[in-house]
């Protein structure tokens, strides 16, 4: 892994003042040859696993070794995600925009021979689209990037987040310098809330509303206020907050920079998830950098104003993204909610007034003072306004992270920008919201997507976790995967969400080994509507929504459990059976060699059997068979 400076030598003296710091964008852009070519490499942590230092380091020998021109030497430039992560490692020519994936070192002398010397793409290494097998040159005509609309993430993938210099160049801090310039702290509150932003964590609460709230609570009771950055990204499969803070840390702490401001703060903390170190890493050299330029600490641009922000580590509870529980960890206390109200803006850290924002949510406050509110509001839909970021993972043929207007239709995100579903397999739903958002049919796959019509669907928001499954997913054990997460992360503090959740995770292991009956059916219906309301946090109240959801729209499914002791969706293993179609087996043994429970028999070029009785039914069989002659039954 590259190993990244936390003492990056600024040479120029802090900055006094919002003046200076343009003066200083003015004289990095001075230094810097527009037309010089820049070789991106993301260094995401998909990118970092599947080896994309080794590829800079061997690009930069390539071209040392080709003995280029200097005056066409291209910079090599290591970056945050881009978001394709299932296409990693990603290498891109800029200003072309040529796109490279799956790069591996031992392609970089081709490149470096047909792309830079002889200014020709490498065929094999350019994205070919699933659905048309068409090669694809430049970035910007992919449909994964093009259709979407980047706001949040558009300095990433452009940006060294470990150089302040990058950000500032690309124009971080600028609406930093507006507000201390020429806004009084009432101003920003009332652009805030006329933008219409909504808080991008899961609960959609208007953020200027609530920093109007802690203001006027301060006003009552006068003394500290604080704004802490949510990075507690625990939902499986999302990595939005990831990204932002490891690909544009500056943009988090530019917008908790305004937000103090604003309410009057002088401490902040950005509390992120353990499994984060990179995260970790690139904003503690971003707080560092920008203590040193005077843009965190004391007297902010020489302006009088003083604010510092901390960082603190969760220990990976998926209840301490809720905001008394996270509140309870930044006091050294269990991460444990407590009823609300009275609500964080009133009294939340250290019984103080308390502005907790996601941070995907302080990355947006920089545009919208920059650009200003009618603008960010004419985007998206009147009461979901701007852009949103999702994490699009599952049976979709473009797995990554996405960030697309408010109100663009599940469809569009599923078959445009995901590409559709790998192979003849049917798209079957798409689950919204995390372990406690719903599962969304296809049938209705022209759903808007902002807050109000995901929940009118029975679904969520959330943080922005996007799961698509296909007809071989089985709905049944699908709730009972996500319920099995939930169970395991209550706090166990209220008994609804303790016992509750293990009553319904028990009564959905019946229904898949074929057991139970339509009465225990409304049962779980009616325990899953009794623990929504009566859960003390909001991950015991959004708990049931997978079940509720999939019970809605998938009934059908839990009766052919209970029913007719199938699986339509031929998961669950008391109900399937393996067998080889004899039609189809070539007798290439390799089934057999990979069985193992031997439950498999057979010559060599003649058709094997599976003997049932000692089948364990893990499925290995059927994922390495080539000629498609297992079948589940």
């Amino acid at each position: 892994m590259r190993q990244i400076s936390t003492a990056l030598k600024l040479d120029e003296n802090r900055l006094a003042s919002p003046a200076a710091l343009a003066a200083y964008r003015e004289s990095i852009l001075a230094e810097r040859d527009p037309n010089r070519p820049i070789i991106i490499v993301c260094h995401g942590t998909g990118c970092l696993a599947t080896n994309s230092p080794k590829v800079a380091d061997t690009l930069r020998r390539a071209i040392a070794a080709a003995g280029l021109q200097a005056q066409v030497v291209p910079e090599i430039k290591t970056t945050g995600c881009h978001g394709f992560c299932s296409r990693g490692p990603l290498v891109i020519f800029h200003p072309t925009g040529l796109f490279y994936q799956r790069v591996q070192p031992e392609d970089v002398e081709e490149i470096v021979q047909t792309t830079l010397l002889e200014g020709k793409p490498v065929e094999r290494l350019l994205y070919v689209d699933p659905n048309t097998g068409e090669h694809i040159v430049h970035d910007h005509d992919i449909p994964f990037y093009k259709y979407q609309q980047r706001l949040v993430l558009r300095n990433i993938g452009k940006i060294d987040p470990a150089d302040i210099r990058d950000t500032i160049a690309a124009g971080g801090y600028q609406s930093l310098a507006k507000v201390l310039a020429g806004m009084t702290p009432e101003e920003v509150i009332a652009v805030v809330e006329t933008s219409g932003l909504r808080g991008r964590g899961g609960g959609g609460f208007l953020a200027g509303r609530k920093w109007r709230l802690a203001v006027e609570n301060v006003r009552k009771s006068p003394g500290p206020v604080y704004v802490v950055g949510n990075g507690d990204e625990g939902d499986p499969g999302a990595f939005m907050d990831r990204t932002l803070m490891e690909g544009d840390p500056h943009a988090v702490l530019e917008g908790m920079i305004i937000g103090a401001y604003a309410l009057g703060a002088q401490q902040g903390y950005i509390y992120v998830r353990l499994e984060y170190p990179l995260a970790v890493r690139h904003l503690s050299v971003a707080i560092e950098q920008a203590r040193a330029l005077g843009l965190l600490g004391q007297n902010i641009l020489g302006t009088g104003f003083d604010f510092d922000i901390k960082i603190n580590r969760g220990a990976g509870a998926f209840v301490c993204g809720e905001e008394t529980a996270l509140i309870a960890s930044l006091e050294g206390r269990v991460g444990e909610p407590k009823t609300r109200p009275p609500y964080p803006a009133e009294k939340g850290l250290w019984n103080r007034p308390t502005i907790i924002n996601n941070v995907e949510t302080w990355g947006n406050v920089p545009q919208i003072i920059e650009k200003g509110a009618d603008w960010f509001a004419g985007m998206g839909v009147p009461h979901s306004t701007g852009t949103k970021i999702f994490s699009l993972v599952g049976k979709v043929n473009n797995v990554g992270l996405v960030e697309v207007p408010m109100g663009i239709t599940l469809g569009r995100i599923v078959e445009e920008i995901g590409g559709g579903v790998p192979g003849r397999d049917e798209f079957k739903a798409v689950q919204t919201g995390g372990p406690s958002g719903g599962c969304i049919p296809w049938e209705l796959k022209d759903t808007p997507v902002d807050f109000d019509s995901l929940t009118r669907v029975g679904s969520m928001m959330g943080s922005g976790g996007m799961i698509v499954m296909d007809k071989r997913d089985c709905m049944v054990d699908v709730a009972k995967y996500f319920l099995e997460f939930l169970m395991d992360e209550s706090c166990g503090k209220c008994v609804p969400c303790r016992m509750g959740l293990e009553r319904m995770h028990a009564m959905l292991g019946e229904f898949t080994m074929g057991k139970g009956s339509l009465e225990d059916l409304d049962e779980l219906h009616s325990l899953a509507e009794g623990i929504k309301d009566g859960s003390l946090c909001a991950l015991g109240g959004t708990a049931p929504n997978p079940v509720l959801s999939t019970i809605r729209y998938f009934r059908d499914e839990y009766e052919a459990h209970i029913l007719h002791k199938t699986c339509p969706g031929k998961v669950c293993r008391e109900l399937i059976t393996y067998a080889i179609n004899s039609e189809l087996c070539n007798g290439c043994t390799l089934c057999a060699r990979e069985c193992p429970a031997g439950a498999i028999t057979g010559v060599k070029k003649k058709p094997h059997e599976i003997n049932s009785s000692l089948c364990i039914k893990c499925g290995v069989c059927f994922e390495v068979c080539k000629p498609e002659a297992v079948e589940i039954l």
